[in-house]
């Protein structure tokens, strides 16, 4: 009996119940770019091999912050505890098609041609976990199954997301330098690069020339990732100021919610969030950028 108990995913913790409304609204048609919906698992189940079993967080109450936050759309990426089951993303863009783009994780058990139906319902592109060393339990697909994909991804005009393992970025800069020539790139949580090493972190420094050249795009979201300093992740700010001055038009932001795995004592506020987004990007024209046109371009048609 104790076997069994000790491999049951652990559960965890769900976001803020009441978040604070921010200090000043986004622009119209701003974006929540990076976002997860979770069950409800009666619906939707969690997956076998998952790392972490979620509280349900159902894509009303996802629609409902964005409310809260003023923000006209959405991203829904695919979150590990569904595993390659994204019946969960479609059911919510289906519901919401004028708010709600996706990002799915698959493996080879569709077919390329599959990607299609996917755009009719609002998917815009796949999410790859590029780890250094490959988790034990169901957490994405590598290059590998990109190249399956790549083609009907590049006419489908779909991005290709990756979430880094850090210490990677810079062996794999010239990589996806490559396969920015096909679609855009984008990389996810200031590449997760720790905040604590600084801006000269090589690795952040690879990330920074992708940004600079127009190769990759990233998401200035989920500074709780990188940063221990909570609820201000001071440290982050470094990163920010300069992606923000590398290539404004290349950055995107999101609230990350619900916060898969994030301990309940140091759960992020998604209004603060938001504020901490216009506390570090001061200006106006580079904040729309980032919350209006870069990811209408990408997601928005």
């Amino acid at each position: 009996m104790g076997s069994i108990l000790a491999s049951e995913p652990p559960r965890i913790a769900g976001p803020v119940a009441r978040p604070k409304k921010p200090r000043l609204p986004p622009p119209p048609d701003a974006w929540d770019a990076h976002a997860h919906v979770f069950g409800p698992a009666g619906k939707f189940p969690y997956t076998p091999g998952r790392g972490y079993t979620p509280p349900d967080a159902p894509v009303e109450k996802f629609v409902a912050l964005l409310d809260h936050n003023g923000c006209a759309h959405g991203l829904v990426v695919q979150g590990n505890a569904h595993g390659y089951d994204n019946r969960v993303v479609l059911d919510a863009m289906s519901r919401y098609p004028q708010r709600l783009r996706g990002v799915a994780i698959t493996d080879t058990r569709i077919a390329p041609e599959t990607l299609r139906d996917w755009h009719e319902l609002g998917m815009r592109g796949l999410r790859f976990h590029l780890m250094e060393k490959k988790p034990g339990y169901v957490r994405g697909v590598g290059l590998d199954v990109f190249e399956v994909f790549r083609k009907t991804m590049a006419e489908l005009g779909w991005v290709m997301q990756v979430f880094c393992d850090w210490r990677i970025l810079q062996d794999a800069a010239p990589t996806l330098r490559e396969i920015a020539r096909d679609m855009p790139v984008i990389v996810d949580h200031y590449g997760m690069v720790e905040a604590s090493r600084g801006v000269n972190e090589p690795n952040f420094q690879a990330l920074l020339r992708l940004v600079g050249e127009g190769a990759a795009h990233v998401k200035v979201s989920a500074p709780y990732r990188v940063s221990t300093q909570f609820p201000d992740y001071a440290d982050a700010r470094a990163l920010h100021d300069a992606l923000v001055a590398a290539n404004p038009e290349r950055l995107m932001w999101g609230t990350d919610w619900p916060h898969p795995s994030i301990a309940a004592d140091v759960m992020p506020d998604d209004g603060h969030l938001l504020d901490l987004l216009f506390d570090w990007t001061p200006d106006e024209a580079k904040r729309r950028k980032i919350l209006v046109d870069t990811p209408t371009r990408l997601f928005g048609n």
